[in-house]
């Protein structure tokens, strides 16, 4: 029997993401500065609520998330018939683009950025469009002008791997724009929460019905082990993910453990005082060391411009149990270019000497 496979998924290739799974290497030890994870973890509640949650493990999860959502709502102030929850940020990018996108759907990209928008968008066979930008800010009059009719936008904000923010008014300027053009706006917030959380685009969400908010609890609340993650939107299009989604795609446990630390938002003022506190010492320290420059960054990362090439940076660092992001897979950037995350004191200043001894 002869395969023949869908013409987008034949020409489909995974692309390269961080974390300890990343490298082959011996896992124990390693300080995983690859994965923009909150440098404090999940919150101790978390775990503690979940040890007396086990007996759900022989039972089927909701498939609507209902409880969850019902935190959700609370949290975010969106009406539950209008948040969808998915195995991880990165479902809910592959559900949109399978429901809203197809082969005649322009679709523009800011570059660099998180990859798997352009990979989702690809399996469609969309008309893809690249806008090379270290800064949208200062890029804006010229994105916006390419903003294509009847098509999708993609804007990571705060931006993975340069860690760019864009004002909530600047985002704006995007939105009524694509709207005008009938054009969809999905917007990753997923580290909006370690940056300024007061530029989040999520009270647009009763204005602009084109517009569409991404979030994850990996990133914030430190449940990257069990993939979950929530998108916003008006009701009509939040209604088509919700219908498209595999039965059962979130597991019990990862809902529980999501509502339990929703419960503890308030830990995340703490963990960004520690971000901005490590992030001025991370960037203070290593601009300071000869080949190696500091981009501004308004996240929970910082993507630095090396003379090393980056993957030999990326080996020599992993003999001494550090792991970093090799940038050279993000389109746009080139093997001098490496992304760190911000983690504790302890961690930080180990980095620190060992970039300063190579």
């Amino acid at each position: 029997m002869k395969l023949i496979p869908n013409p987008n998924v034949k020409e489909h290739k995974p692309h390269i993401h961080g974390g300890l799974y990343s490298v082959k290497s011996k896992k124990q030890g390693i300080i995983d500065y690859s994965s923009n994870i909150n440098p404090l973890g999940y919150h101790p509640g978390v775990k503690k609520y979940l040890t007396k949650q086990m007996k759900i493990l022989s039972v089927y999860p909701d498939s609507d998330s209902s409880e969850l959502r019902k935190n959700l709502k609370w949290y975010t102030k969106v009406p539950e018939d209008q948040i969808v929850v998915g195995n991880g940020a990165t479902e809910i990018i592959y559900n949109f683009c399978q429901a809203f996108l197809n082969k005649k759907t322009p679709v523009l990209i800011p570059i660099p950025t998180f990859s798997e928008y352009e990979v989702a968008a690809k399996l469609q066979g969309s008309k893809l469009m690249f806008f090379k930008t270290m800064n949208l800010n200062y890029d804006l009059d010229t994105f916006i002008k390419k903003i294509p009719k009847k098509g999708c936008i993609f804007i990571c904000n705060p931006n993975n791997p340069t860690g760019i923010l864009i004002s909530r008014k600047k985002m704006q300027k995007i939105i009524v724009t694509s709207q005008k053009r009938s054009t969809l706006v999905f917007v990753d917030e997923c580290f909006i929460e370690l940056s300024d959380p007061k530029q989040s685009v999520v009270r647009y969400l009763k204005k602009y019905n084109n517009l569409f908010v991404l979030r994850s609890l990996t990133k914030s609340f430190g449940l990257a082990g069990i993939r979950i993650g929530y998108g916003l939107g008006n009701k009509k299009l939040v209604t088509i993910l919700n219908n498209i989604k595999i039965p059962w795609n979130v597991s019990g446990i990862a809902q529980k453990a999501a509502s339990a630390a929703l419960c503890y938002h308030n830990y995340l003022d703490e963990t960004s005082k520690i971000i901005h506190k490590e992030t001025k010492i991370l960037r203070k320290a290593i601009s300071k060391i000869d080949g190696f420059s500091c981009l501004h960054t308004d996240a929970n990362f910082i993507l630095i411009k090396t003379k090393t090439k980056s993957n030999i940076l990326q080996k020599k660092l992993l003999k001494k149990k550090i792991l970093i992001r090799d940038c050279n897979s993000f389109r746009g950037l080139n093997n001098n270019y490496i992304r760190i995350a911000v983690k504790t004191h302890k961690d930080n200043i180990k980095l620190i000497k060992e970039l300063e001894a190579i």
